[in-house]
């Protein structure tokens, strides 16, 4: 079974790195929701928000990428994690989410260290002729 992909974020980060999918993936970009959560938003509305968001994931299992661990974004996403097989990883960066959507069709452990090695991977630093 095909994983689904949720980014839930601090507006507008998650509508933005679901666009850069798009750019790339555009054949996949189905299988990605995106949940911008707003500043004025209560946990619950944004629950309610990213439950109704769902739907068109049907009952696929879900990786969920947040973007701080502890914040509200990530905080929705732990309420999301019942009653379906769900996996929650924080601190999504372009990297990780497109290593997830490369390899969504890997069962949801491999696909979470996938995206994990992905994000990690993706944060180098560049040496320039000042720092050399």
């Amino acid at each position: 079974m095909k994983n689904g992909i949720v980014i839930i974020a601090h507006a507008p980060l998650a509508s933005a790195l679901r666009q850069c999918v798009a750019h790339v993936f555009a054949d996949r970009v189905e299988d990605v929701v995106a949940v911008d959560v707003q500043p004025d938003a209560t946990v619950a509305q944004s629950v309610a928000q990213a439950r109704q968001a769902l739907g068109p994931l049907g009952q696929a299992p879900l990786l969920l990428l947040t973007d701080v661990l502890g914040a509200t974004p990530s905080n929705v996403a732990r309420q999301l994690l019942e009653g379906r097989p769900a996996r929650l990883l924080a601190g999504v960066n372009l990297p990780m989410l497109l290593r997830a959507v490369t390899y969504l069709h890997e069962p949801l452990d491999e696909l979470m260290a996938r995206a994990q090695q992905g994000g990690i991977q993706g944060v180098q630093p560049v040496k320039t002729s000042e720092t050399v």
